[in-house]
């Protein structure tokens, strides 16, 4: 079964630092238990608090952690896409916002490398740089 984006995301910054879920809580200062909810995404929507005690924990970067808050707020947001975004790190994260924020219709699944990459060009186009 696969997980909502937060919960892959999470799931992979904390198997990136070596650390078990009752490591990331003690790091964090936040039940394992719950951790591994917002992990298998029974859980959706942490706290503000909770984001930043992980963040901290995870030593994310910049746009790890900017994913991550937009990952909690919006818990719809697909696996496969943070996927593409993790595996080419020149997707920024408006890029990233804003594909996740692109509506699709009908029921084929989305290419997202196809969809990051006429959001770049749109985005450029926008900012003039295109």
């Amino acid at each position: 079964m696969k997980k909502n984006g937060l919960g892959f995301l999470l799931q992979l910054l904390r198997e990136r630092r070596g650390l078990s879920l009752r490591e990331l809580g003690q790091l964090a200062q936040t039940d394992h238990a719950y951790i591994h909810r917002l992990e298998q995404a029974e859980k959706v929507a942490p706290s503000e608090d909770v984001l930043v005690k992980l963040i901290r924990a995870l030593k994310a970067d910049r746009r790890e952690a900017e994913m991550l808050r937009f990952l909690a707020a919006h818990p719809e947001t697909a696996q496969d896409l943070v996927v593409e975004v993790l595996n080419d790190p020149t997707v920024t994260y408006e890029v990233f916002a804003a594909t996740a924020g692109a509506a699709f219709r009908g029921s084929a699944r989305p290419n997202y490398a196809q969809l990051l990459a006429r959001v770049r060009r749109i985005l450029s186009e926008e900012n003039g740089d295109g």
